[in-house]
């Protein structure tokens, strides 16, 4: 002890760090284990020679003035389940920060690769890498090995890995499974229509957004199929033990995963999209028994979600990509300002780049397709590269029409459809829409198609009959729902020539 006397209570038999908070600041300690019962413990000539304080001898107060910004900083990082709802606090291990230490449980769900007669998987040759890529490759093995998501193997086939630098400008590796996808079956098992998932949402007044954890990572590879996940390196040779990125059929059997898993709740009180799981619900009073149910059944199945990007009890969310209220559906504002800001493309890749950005957002966009008709073309193979005004004339369209988006309300089966169609030389178009609650029009989506192979040299005539037809059986899920009559708004003057 420290006036020189044994202690009476026991031995020292271990060292352990120990966080201390001390006015405000947080420290990691060194604490040697030994009983001294009530004795207070004193931090000692290391800890001040480290931390530096300001001592005030008179006062009898430690300060640390340099340390401030610091402690502001961990006072703003709080309790890591501060943004769990008090009443989901049983449900904590759900939202546990523990990196993936074990393999998920074995289910009937494991993915099996079925290969087609006669497949043969032949190794592929290694590639050179340079330093960096040398470094990160070594990174990524010795993580998924001590994760146990790989393991080292000795498999006649082999993929190929590649390399795909990140947004931070380091390097995220990439297994290159296309000769295995190439010869297995497809799984056939279809991933639901978004228009589908957001047509259930209808009537809903609160949501809660759950996004789970290492996502295709919490399906087993059936055993026996190890073999056919290995990956070669200049490192050796891996096998997959766990469904990785990459796999053809990794999205259908993922998606029936989770759908089997909540198979009674989904369309009812939940919709799920791979690993995007929307609690939602007309009630408010009633939503908390909803969401401790799927967390349950969550925590039952060893699946975990990443706190930070879950959103409870919300009336207004981001899902998938498209902001979801009462009033209906609308763009991500982050989404529209990346394309009003993106440059002018100088390259077809860039081109590419862009209408694949802009066409997930399509359905707020009318006549879409025709807008975009000078684009699409200048992607063909056949076009030269030439950024002439029609081109930059469409570009430009397109982002003014993307501020000029309104919100897609949600359809009622109780109400009145009106579609209103249209075809030009290149594509059609279609609106279907509803009164509001303010008595006028409002857009339920927006259809837009080019016309491609013989449909192209249709007459208008029968370019705005398919445009009807074509409408009529895109929104089929919706005018099928109703018993009032639909009003179609379209050219007559070209289809009186049918008559």
């Amino acid at each position: 002890m420290l006036d020189g006397t044994i202690s009476q209570t026991g031995c020292i038999w271990h060292q352990v760090h120990l966080a201390v908070l001390a006015n405000g600041h947080i420290h990691s300690i060194p604490f040697l284990v030994c009983p001294i019962g009530n004795t207070p413990a004193i931090l000692g000539m290391t800890w001040l020679a480290n931390e530096s304080p300001l001592i005030d001898w008179q006062q009898g107060s430690i300060t640390f003035p340099e340390l401030t910004e610091i402690a502001l900083e961990e006072e703003a990082d709080p309790n890591p389940l501060a943004d769990l709802p008090n009443q989901y606090h049983k449900f904590a291990k759900v939202f546990g920060k523990e990196e993936f230490k074990v393999l998920p449980p074995h289910r009937e769900y494991n993915i099996a690769i079925n290969l087609i007669p006669d497949a043969k998987l032949s190794p592929g040759p290694i590639y050179g890498m340079t330093d960096a890529e040398s470094k990160a490759l070594k990174q990524h093995i010795d993580e998924e090995l001590a994760t146990g998501k790989i393991r080292p193997g000795t498999s006649s086939a082999g993929a190929l890995v590649m390399f795909v630098k990140k947004a931070d400008g380091s390097l995220r590796l990439v297994v290159d499974y296309w000769k295995l996808n190439d010869v297995t079956h497809k799984n056939v098992y279809l991933l639901p229509r978004q228009d589908n998932l957001m047509a259930k949402l209808r009537h809903a007044k609160i949501f809660t957004k759950l996004d789970l954890r290492w996502g295709y990572n919490n399906v087993q590879i059936k055993e026996g199929n190890e073999w056919k996940m290995a990956f070669r390196t200049k490192y050796g040779v891996f096998e997959y033990l766990v469904m990785p990125f990459g796999l053809t059929n990794a999205p259908a059997a993922f998606q029936h995963f989770t759908n089997d898993l909540f198979r009674d709740l989904i369309d009812v009180t939940v919709v799920i999209y791979l690993d995007n799981i929307l609690i939602f619900l007309e009630d408010p009073k009633d939503h908390p028994t909803h969401v401790r149910e799927v967390l349950s059944r969550l925590m039952k199945n060893q699946l975990f979600c990443k706190l930070s990007k879950c959103h409870f009890h919300v009336t207004t969310v981001d899902y998938l990509g498209i902001v979801i209220s009462p009033a209906g559906f609308s763009m991500d504002q982050k989404k529209i300002e990346a394309i009003t800001t993106w440059p002018t493309p100088k390259t077809v890749k860039q081109v590419q780049a862009f209408l694949g950005f802009v066409n997930y957002l399509r359905r707020f966009i009318p006549n879409f397709s025709s807008v975009a008709c000078p684009l699409h073309n200048l992607t063909k193979k056949e076009t030269p590269w030439s950024w002439g005004d029609p081109k930059e004339v469409a570009f430009q369209e397109l982002k003014s029409l993307v501020t000029k988006s309104p919100v897609l309300i949600h359809s009622n089966p109780n109400l009145p459809y009106y579609l209103e169609t249209d075809a030009s030389g290149v594509a059609m178009g279609a609106i279907l829409s509803q009164q509001g609650e303010d008595n006028r029009l409002h857009p339920v989506a927006y259809m837009s198609k080019s016309f491609s192979g013989a449909k192209a040299n249709y007459d208008m005539h029968n370019k705005e009959l398919l445009a009807i037809i074509k409408a009529l059986e895109e929104w089929r899920i919706f005018l099928e729902a109703t018993d009032r009559p639909i009003q179609v708004f379209t050219d007559h003057w070209n289809l009186e020539y049918l008559s």
